[in-house]
């Protein structure tokens, strides 16, 4: 949908580290840090497909596999505004009834079927809103 609808579809993606994973707020951390460095989705897509395996040698790793600069990686990980935005966003999530991971929402909508035609549906139900002026 990204590349579908590049002018009028963002992503905003919102930490919410569940309590019963050990890894998961230390994972938050790693990916905001780095995105620093500009490797975000790549840091990503490694944690959720490695979750059940994270540890701190598994991070490490993956900042290596990303070339990231160590030093900067480990410093930004405990950066308190890294930290902060962590909690803000676990804020957000208990409002909106965040539960678990991923959860997805479109313009507010919490999205049940999550298929790239479930993609497709509410993402062109919001736009044909927008064209109208209902948004």
């Amino acid at each position: 949908m990204l590349k579908k609808y590049p002018d009028k579809v963002k992503l905003v993606f919102k930490n919410f580290p569940l309590r019963n994973h050990k890894f998961a707020r230390k994972a938050a951390a790693a990916a905001l840090a780095a995105n620093r460095q500009g490797k975000f989705l790549e840091f990503q897509a490694r944690l959720f497909k490695n979750f059940n395996r994270l540890s701190d040698k598994k991070i490490q790793e993956f900042a290596r596999e990303l070339s990231l600069n160590e030093e900067e990686f480990q410093k930004d990980m405990k950066a308190s505004k890294i930290l902060a935005m962590i909690s803000e966003d676990i804020q957000d999530g208990e409002r909106a009834g965040v539960r678990g991971t991923p959860t997805i929402f479109i313009n507010g909508r919490l999205l049940r079927q999550r298929s790239v035609e479930g993609f497709r549906v509410i993402i062109e139900k919001e736009l044909a809103k927008f064209k109208k002026g209902d948004l």
